[in-house]
């Protein structure tokens, strides 16, 4: 049916109840996917490989973006969002404030005890994950520019942090070179997007209400 026309991604599953796949959806996996793996290269260039961080931070990520950050776009965006039909503002909200404890809680066991150099990419993260997806100061960053700053130099810095608790030359590389594919995949995304909603004939809906 044309009113489920993003639920028909090919990364939602087709099975289950319409909030199960509404969930999968909002993750977004195509982001959220190329952002924990960028997590996973920072980490992969340190000269000693800790792999419990390198998992400790892929999964930072997974909750933070995957979950936490698309809601938190689902909640702030000026543009309806499709999630919105299948939860309530409080759910959603729910989920946002959930996973961002989770992910800071996992964080900040490793600032503590290995990397506290971890705690400026924390920071800068969040900043980024509310000035973003709330497109605060009208949105001055919420651009293409600023995705890629937040969702690909980062990770792979945040990735390299944890797992050295310093930064070199090497990660400035490779997140610079994160930057530039998160930069191109964003920018491609948005034809993609808007062919996707060709034929729509439902309306998208505000989040339900409570």
């Amino acid at each position: 049916m044309t009113s489920e026309t993003r639920l028909n991604e090919w990364f939602v599953p087709r099975f289950g109840p319409p909030r199960f796949r509404a969930f999968v959806g909002l993750m977004f996996l195509p982001y959220t996917g190329m952002c924990v793996s960028f997590t996973v290269i920072g980490a992969m260039l340190a000269p000693d490989v800790h792999w419990e961080r390198a998992g400790a931070i892929a999964l930072i990520y997974a909750l933070a973006l995957g979950v936490g950050a698309h809601a938190a776009d689902t909640i702030g965006s000026k543009k309806a969002k499709p999630w919105g039909r299948y939860f309530t503002r409080r759910q959603m909200l729910a989920l946002m404030a959930g996973s961002l404890a989770a992910a800071y809680a996992i964080g900040t066991y490793y600032i503590v005890l290995h990397a506290p150099a971890l705690a400026i990419v924390a920071i800068l993260e969040g900043f980024f994950l509310l000035a973003y997806n709330f497109e605060l100061w009208n949105g001055r960053f919420h651009t293409n520019f600023w995705f890629a700053v937040s969702w690909g130099a980062l990770p792979v810095a945040a990735g390299y942090v944890i797992t050295t608790n310093s930064f070199g030359v090497l990660p400035a590389v490779a997140a610079a070179a994160a930057a530039v594919a998160s930069y191109v995949e964003i920018r491609l995304s948005r034809p993609y997007k808007e062919l996707k909603k060709v034929g729509s004939d439902a309306p998208q809906g505000n989040l339900k209400q409570d």
